[in-house]
């Protein structure tokens, strides 16, 4: 099936991926299963999956699901699943869509008080033993029409040819649309990938500018003491499920349209055929990437620096069969959508050596994903 038709055919409450060798479009919820304790939940979708009419389970791991308070998972056996190769060059011949420009836009927090914030996250750091911890922000958007997913969606697929552009049904009619580069985990047969991401710089339309932003972030050593922190950290989650772990030394350059990253691809192969895809992300979620190490305690201080709940954001969003194979994506550079408004999210490493203006404007880098996929023009938000 065209990948394009899928994308048209894509409407409120579905359930949508985009990667560079497949696309998903799952319709209607046959089973909706939810909860706060991810791996429990693991073993409820596969014994649900057993009786299943449809092949997958698929949905969202918010950033804290933590028993007692957290967000609940939100997994769904679709009624009706439908799949096709990868989404380019399907969609190139299909035009943009309008979404429309928001009446009020507002920072939570303001951006001095976000370069406050890491300043506060730095000195902290030492304090609580911590290696690294992940401070974001979100941008408020009021529009007084609806505002279609829809079509976010579809520019999203249309901008980004490479990574995990989705979107997923959340609780009271919301939707979680975006455009990750990070895959948190796949499980093919007993092959396990992972590629964590984490350095980043912005893109420039300059070509000069861009390649040297690219030159500066594989050279710059807090982005790759920041990096190896990640690294480390998910080959150790990794290592109890795998009999064989194999990591690269050194991170690679990555690039989406708007940003380059490091990444490593962290490949292991599976001890046990038990465990799914779904037991896999849940035991690796969150990673150094979107939290922090040691997670505890930094889970605790992104609580107390962040004015906001998290929710969706900083999750992992993907689908497991009835067999275990899946794949998830960690749920960045992505907005939640509701009737008449959005929040979008940003947020970057903080390390012993990061500049609180220079995280301020990373996050103002990492708004241009969404940004453009509204029509915004590239600069738009950066003075939010």
């Amino acid at each position: 099936m065209d990948a394009a038709r899928l994308l048209e055919d894509y409407a409120r409450g579905d359930f949508f991926l985009a990667t560079a060798h497949r696309t998903i479009l799952g319709s209607g919820a046959d089973t909706e299963l939810t909860g706060t304790d991810e791996a429990r939940l693991a073993e409820r979708v596969r014994r649900a999956l057993t009786d299943a009419r449809t092949p997958i389970a698929a949905g969202v791991l918010p950033f804290d699901s933590a028993a007692g308070g957290g967000t609940p998972a939100r997994i769904v056996i679709p009624e009706d699943v439908r799949f096709a190769g990868r989404p380019h060059p399907a969609v190139d011949r299909l035009p943009r869509r309008h979404v429309g420009l928001p009446e009020r836009v507002s920072p939570v927090p303001e951006g001095r008080r976000h370069a406050e914030a890491v300043a506060d996250a730095v000195r902290k750091l030492g304090e609580r033993g911590l290696r690294k911890v992940v401070l974001a922000r979100a941008l408020d958007l009021e529009f007084t029409e609806p505002v279609p997913p829809e079509a976010i969606l579809h520019n999203l697929v249309k901008d980004n040819d490479r990574g995990y552009t989705f979107a997923a049904g959340l609780p009271g009619g919301r939707t979680l649309v975006g455009a990750s580069p990070e895959l948190l985990l796949s499980r093919q047969g007993d092959r396990v990938v992972s590629h964590p991401h984490a350095g980043s710089m912005p893109r420039s339309a300059d070509p000069v500018t861009d390649r040297d932003n690219g030159e500066a972030l594989l050279a710059s050593r807090k982005d790759h003491i920041e990096h190896a922190v990640l690294a480390e950290a998910v080959v150790e989650a990794l290592r109890p499920f795998c009999r064989k772990l194999d990591a690269p030394e050194e991170p690679e350059l990555v690039s989406t349209p708007t940003m380059w990253h490091l990444g490593t691809t962290i490949t292991g192969e599976l001890a046990d055929r038990d465990v799914t895809a779904l037991h896999l992300a849940a035991a690796l979620h969150p990673t150094p990437a979107i939290c922090g190490t040691p997670t505890k305690s930094a889970r605790e201080l992104v609580t107390e620096l962040e004015p906001f709940e998290r929710g969706y954001y900083a999750g992992a969003v993907g689908w497991v069969d009835a067999e275990g194979d899946g794949e998830w994506a960690v749920t960045i550079r992505c907005a939640e959508v509701a009737e008449r408004s959005l929040r979008l999210y940003a947020g970057g490493g903080i390390v012993p050596e990061s500049d609180p203006w220079a995280e301020l404007d990373e996050t103002s880098a990492k708004f241009a994903t969404l940004a453009e996929a509204m029509g915004l023009p590239r600069g738009w938000l950066a003075e939010f």
